[in-house]
């Protein structure tokens, strides 16, 4: 199944209408949709994020309220649709594997989460900084980046149990290498990674945009990889296409 084209619209320029494109995101694709399944989570973490933005949480809320929808609309550009373009291979295990029931819903989360974080989020943090005419090294981008960090790491484990009395059932809590799959990936860790990548790309555009080039190639392959691990079927006795 394929999102249509209102909900794939054009990039969202306020926080608003980020929201609104998610939920509306929930409501195209069916509940056991891989992609659905990181849509969930992903809305449980920008609104997490968002209810932070205006409390005076972050140093310079222009360069992080612009960071949220450049990074959003990443993810929102490799959803699939008529006229869409092939995702990056950072998100084509997801998009390829999004109907397998033999996969776990927390599964696709982290998927999503995997591609999302160590691929978009540091093409975000230089895309941002680009545009607004600053560095990722410059004033409290870093400290507010690391604020969100700080955040997650509160978060995730009641993001988790959120998604989890949600979506998963008896079976799926029991499935044999659940445990090895959600251990091997954390947020807070990821975004770690994504900051040090993002500061290696921009040093990289500055000096040579071939090297920047090859990165990012070599950056898209090793997530795409990460995420076909994180997506190693839990359930082999179910059928690989969708419910009926």
């Amino acid at each position: 199944m394929q999102a249509d084209a209102a909900v794939l619209g054009t990039p969202v320029a306020t926080n608003a209408e980020l929201l609104d494109r998610l939920t509306a995101i929930d409501q195209a694709f069916p509940a056991s949709d891989g992609i659905a399944c990181f849509n969930r989570m992903y809305r449980l973490v920008i609104e997490s994020v968002q209810a932070h933005v205006a409390t005076g949480f972050f140093g310079d809320p222009v360069w992080m309220g612009r960071l949220d929808l450049v990074f959003a609309n990443l993810y929102l550009k490799a959803l699939p649709g008529p006229e869409a373009a092939e995702p990056p291979r950072a998100w084509a295990p997801l998009v390829d594997s999004r109907s397998d029931q033999r996969v776990l819903p927390l599964q696709f989360a982290l998927a999503g989460m995997n591609a999302h974080i160590n691929h978009d989020l540091p093409v975000a943090v230089v895309a941002t900084s680009a545009e607004l005419g600053t560095s990722p090294a410059a004033g409290t981008h870093q400290a507010d980046f690391e604020r969100v960090n700080r955040l997650l790491a509160a978060q995730e484990p009641i993001i988790r149990q959120s998604f989890s009395d949600a979506l998963l059932n008896d079976l799926d809590r029991t499935a044999p290498g659940l445990q090895d799959v959600v251990a091997n990936f954390s947020m807070a860790r990821a975004r770690q990674t994504a900051w040090a990548n993002a500061e290696t790309i921009w040093a990289l555009r500055q000096a040579s945009p071939a090297l920047e080039t090859s990165f990012l190639d070599g950056l898209d392959h090793l997530v795409g990889f990460a995420s076909r691990g994180l997506l190693v079927p839990l359930r082999p006795n179910l059928p690989t296409g969708p419910m009926m």
